[in-house]
């Protein structure tokens, strides 16, 4: 929680902000479950009355170490372009106010998110979400990145070094963050560096993490809000096909596409909102980078929590089971690859 101090600090600061003589913070929840920020939930009462937001704080140590910056611009570019998304309010990277970096954001009422480990989490919705689902990812990758608030701040890369500046961000994590070997991982690696992908027929803002569990929902068969846009960058679009149908995320169900749709309606659902069509050679690369890169993320969970630096048990749960899922996915996958292919 924000100590006394801080709270005042943040009053001072939000009432500047929002062009009011005061603020009021009421109701402060710490929201756990995200593991690269630390994520508040409070009300702000000024004179033009009450309203939620949300607060997104660096912690000591993160899964996943990001800039603040990237995040906040990906959460612009993403306003007004049929995105549902928060919106921004203000980035803070002077430790000052409450010690360490933080943006504010409006909060989303009336939502709640849906776990990717239970497989009825949208019950009857399911397919309803689905057939957002996909078409919202095919709306983001719709948008010219180059003209977006996030090309301010990230490197659009070459497209035919797309895949090589992904996999040697994450192969360097696991080489520094492993406590024991990988050798399912550096199998991995060395299959992938041996058949890199086609080049993408044209970038686009990659949110990085596009999976279930990342956005809020209504309910009632409607994605009210994408959220965690920590990983945003600009690269290939088949990035994120390739993370949000990894098999970790498919909630026990190996036969639909994230445990929705079948795969044929969840592709069809993004080309046409995409206006690109879908390439099977890259999202085969793509898709066992994505379980690659989760393999990077939970050993990086599991030293962050040896090292005593945090010890949110999220990142304990990460370091266990999503590590130990897969590392199976991935060997299953290598298993069964055709000689020379993937």
């Amino acid at each position: 929680m924000f100590t006394p101090a801080e709270t005042q600090k943040l009053e001072a600061f939000l009432a500047h902000t929002l062009g009011v003589k005061a603020a009021k913070i009421e109701n402060v929840v710490r929201i756990h479950g995200g593991a690269s920020r630390q994520t508040y939930s409070f009300d702000v009462t000024t004179s033009a009355g009450k309203r939620g937001y949300i607060l997104r704080r660096d912690p000591p140590d993160s899964l996943i170490d990001t800039d603040r910056a990237l995040e906040f611009a990906a959460y612009k570019s993403v306003q007004n372009q049929n995105i549902p998304a928060p919106r921004p309010v203000a980035l803070v990277t002077d430790p000052a106010t409450l010690g360490a970096p933080f943006f504010v954001m409006e909060r989303i009422e009336n939502a709640a998110a849906g776990s990717p480990f239970n497989p009825n989490a949208f019950g009857e919705h399911s397919a309803a979400i689905g057939k957002e689902f996909f078409s919202i990812l095919g709306r983001i990758h719709a948008i010219d990145p180059h003209a977006s608030e996030l090309a301010k701040v990230a490197i659009a890369p070459p497209p035919e070094e797309c895949w090589k500046r992904e996999l040697d961000h994450w192969a360097n994590v696991i080489a520094m963050d492993a406590l024991e070997p990988q050798p399912i991982a550096e199998a991995a690696i060395r299959r992938l560096r041996a058949n890199p992908p086609p080049p993408p027929r044209k970038l686009a803002i990659v949110h990085g993490d596009y999976r279930i569990g990342n956005f809020l929902h209504d309910g009632k068969g409607a994605i009210k809000a994408v959220l965690d846009w920590e990983m945003a960058h600009i690269g290939d679009p088949m990035e994120d096909l390739g993370w949000a149908l990894d098999p970790l995320w498919a909630q026990g169900r190996k036969d639909l596409a994230a445990g929705l749709l079948p795969m044929n309606d969840a592709v069809e659902l993004w080309e046409d909102a995409a206006d690109q069509d879908f390439d099977a050679e890259r999202f085969r690369w793509w898709s066992l980078f994505a379980s690659l890169k989760g393999l990077a993320i939970w050993i990086s969970s599991s030293k962050t929590v040896v090292d005593g630096k945090n010890t949110d048990p999220i990142l304990a749960f990460s370091g266990w089971y999503c590590l130990t899922r897969h590392n199976q996915i991935v060997a299953d996958r290598l298993a069964g690859a055709k000689r020379g292919g993937l």
